[in-house]
């Protein structure tokens, strides 16, 4: 299933439009019951609206390496003047303005290592924009256009009150061949598993969604923003009828974080692991359907702890909200915000109660004592940190994680030449355990003749020589 969702994303790209739904309208809802109510037209809504809706242009250098590079063949006629090429590669995305001040959301991947940045306005004017935010793991950016102009903006909806069934608009520019408007309902709510290894809580609308249209907006009928639309699913790359967006009231707490200067945008600690309720799991604890996250693991001291989760026990909702999957309970925890105390009902042995649970950011509870190694050692280049709860945040990391943590390796460094990469952890250097940077760093002024590096490379443990 991987294999057939791809970003809504072209060379360059576009955006896309769609509806949200308020409380006041959930009530309000009817079906056509007239000729004439069925000649209703959204071009007043598509009127009030089109202004907010951008493309956001981003450029980056490439550097292309020579085919012959490090051939001796070639090198022994031609010497080294086969310089590698750098060339220039060109976007266009989609983006929505939130703010009247020019901000703008977009999708990460939509300026992810951009060198220039460029912001086009639907009446064809353009202004350069800064990266004030972003984040790949929610897929979200916050650019702001860079003049004292006062632009139409987008009113952000309660994504919580849309409902299967309700209608939505896509506006945007697919495949590059100008502004175009869609319509469609929302299809499916709480979809996760959708893009491999990123935030898993998706709205799914079949409102017509190609290559070109990530960073657009999802509205409903009041031109209200209820989702930024950022992948597709699509065997050839156009559309199916399938198409995901990220919820608003995501969108909400990734611009608050924003506005308030933050330069990482952080999720509640939990201090524990989940895993997603099979059917054989419900039926051994009694549930009627398969629903909700299963603790797997708690740490020591941790928030779950000390509200007093446990292993196997199940948390079915968020505030009285329901939680189907691990990933929509992540979803509601950082919606909720850093700061704030959830209700989670859990369910043990059959018995549901009501936990409260304190949202705070990861703690560094080991000083990281970030260094940089040099001298005559395999890991001159590397930056090494110890690993804490925020350090592992950081790094993208399972939170349990200790030890010594490689976080960066220099270019063209004998750590990079060697293999090392960033998330390896150094687990023994010539048979010595190491807990510490500072032991780290006692070991390899040591200068042995011979190295038998010991390293964890996602999950799995690999021995290296070095002499």
């Amino acid at each position: 299933m991987q294999d057939l969702l791809k970003r809504a994303t072209l060379p360059l790209l576009a955006l896309v439009f769609a509806l949200p739904v308020s409380a006041n309208a959930q009530t309000a809802k009817t079906v056509p019951q007239s000729q004439l109510e069925m000649q209703l037209s959204f071009a007043p809504l598509v009127k009030q609206t089109a202004g907010a809706v951008v493309n956001v242009y981003a450029e980056k250098t490439v550097r292309r390496q020579s085919p012959f590079a490090g051939d001796p063949f070639f090198e022994q006629f031609f010497g080294q003047q086969m310089p590698n090429r750098s060339e220039k590669q060109s976007s266009l995305g989609s983006g929505v303005i939130v703010e009247a001040n020019g901000t703008v959301v977009t999708n990460n991947h939509v300026v992810e290592g951009a060198d220039d940045i460029k912001i086009a306005l639907s009446d064809g004017r353009e202004f350069p924009c800064k990266v004030i935010l972003r984040d790949d793991r929610v897929d979200l950016a916050v650019l702001r256009i860079e003049t004292k102009e006062t632009f139409p903006a987008l009113a952000i909806g309660n994504s919580d009150a849309v409902e299967v069934g309700d209608l939505v608009l896509a506006i945007g520019n697919p495949f590059g061949v100008g502004q175009t408007v869609t319509s469609g309902i929302v299809s499916a709510l709480a979809r996760n598993q959708v893009v491999k290894n990123e935030f898993g809580f998706f709205i799914q609308t079949d409102a017509s969604i190609n290559p070109g249209n990530s960073g657009g907006a999802l509205m409903n009928m009041k031109g209200e923003l209820i989702g930024i639309n950022t992948a597709i699913f699509s065997r050839g790359g156009g559309s199916n009828g399938i198409g995901f967006a990220i919820p608003a009231n995501l969108v909400k707490v990734f611009l608050a974080s924003a506005d308030a200067g933050v330069k990482a945008f952080e999720r509640p600690y939990v201090g524990a692991t989940f895993d997603a309720v099979t059917s054989e799991v419900a039926e051994a604890l009694g549930l009627n359907k398969a629903r909700g996250a299963l603790i797997v693991k708690v740490t020591d001291n941790g928030p779950a702890a000390k509200a007093g989760l446990k292993a196997g026990e199940i948390v079915t909702a968020v505030d009285g909200i329901p939680v189907e999957h691990p990933d929509a309970l992540l979803y509601r925890l950082t919606t909720a915000g850093l700061g704030k105390s959830v209700h989670l009902t859990v369910i043990e042995n059959g018995r549901e109660q009501d936990i409260a649970l304190a949202l705070d950011r990861a703690p560094e509870t080991t000083s990281r004592d970030q260094r940089t190694i040099g001298g005559r050692t395999p890991f001159t280049g590397a930056v090494v940190e110890n690993l804490s709860p925020r350090v592992a945040d950081e790094l993208r990391m399972p939170s349990e994680s200790t030890g010594v943590v490689v976080s960066e390796v220099k270019d063209d460094s004998l750590a990079a030449r060697l293999g090392f990469e960033p998330k390896d952890i150094i687990v023994s250097i010539n048979g010595t355990e190491v807990k510490t940077t500072k032991e780290l760093a006692d070991l390899a002024d040591r200068d042995p003749d011979f190295w038998r590096v010991e390293i964890e490379r996602d999950g799995q443990r690999i021995r290296q020589f070095f002499r």
